[in-house]
C-alpha cells in the first residue's frame, strides 16, 4: 500500500499507478472555482492498493458544499479511467478543518487572475482588491454565488469582486 498526502517533491520516483493518480487529481477543478482540487488543498490522502485500487480522502472548504458531490464524481470518473483501476473510494474527512494554509501559491494565484480575493492567512485581514490592490472596499453581501464567497465594491477603482471566505481560521 502507497500513501501520500502531497505529491512527491520533483527527481523522486513515485509507482506509476500512484503518479497516475496524482495526475487525475490535479486535472479535476473545483466546480464553483476556477481551481485545481489540489491547488486549493482538498486532497488529504491518496491510497494505491495493490495494481487495481485507489482510495482518496479529501478535506472540504464547506461542509455543507453542493459542490461536494460532483468533485466526488469528477474524481471518480477520473480515477476509473486509468487502464486496471477497477476499484475507487473516494471519502470527505472532517478529521481537520480546511483552512487558508492548505491552499498553494499557485491556487492563490489562480483566484486572484480570476477576481477573487484571497486572505493570504486569515480572514480577519482586511480585504484587498484583486483588481488594484486598494483596501478601500466595502461588503456588498455576505452572501455570495456560493457559500464560499462574499461580494465587495472597490471604492477605488469601482469593481465589484468577490472574496473567499474560509469556514475555519487556523
Amino acid at each position: 500500500m502507497v500513501s501520500a498526502a502531497r505529491p512527491a517533491p520533483d527527481g523522486v520516483t513515485q509507482a506509476p499507478l500512484e503518479q497516475a493518480a496524482w495526475d487525475v487529481l490535479r486535472s479535476v477543478e473545483d466546480p464553483e472555482l476556477p481551481i485545481a482540487i489540489t491547488d486549493l488543498g482538498l486532497v488529504r490522502d491518496v491510497r494505491v492498493d495493490g495494481e487495481s485500487r485507489v482510495s482518496v480522502r479529501l478535506v472540504p472548504t464547506w461542509t455543507a458544499c453542493p459542490a461536494l458531490a460532483v468533485i466526488r464524481g469528477r474524481i471518480r470518473d477520473g480515477l476509473l479511467a486509468i487502464p486496471g483501476v477497477r476499484d475507487v473510494s473516494v471519502e470527505y474527512t472532517y478529521d481537520e478543518p480546511w483552512t487558508l494554509e492548505r491552499m498553494t501559491d499557485r491556487g492563490r494565484e489562480q483566484l486572484a487572475a480570476h477576481g477573487l480575493s484571497v486572505p493570504s492567512c486569515r480572514f480577519a485581514e482586511p480585504p484587498v482588491c484583486p483588481y488594484c490592490g486598494s483596501h478601500d472596499v466595502a461588503i456588498d453581501s455576505l452572501f455570495g454565488p456560493t457559500l464560499c464567497r462574499s461580494t465587495y465594491i472597490c471604492r477605488h477603482c469601482r469593481n465589484p469582486f468577490e472574496r473567499f471566505k474560509p469556514p475555519a481560521e487556523s
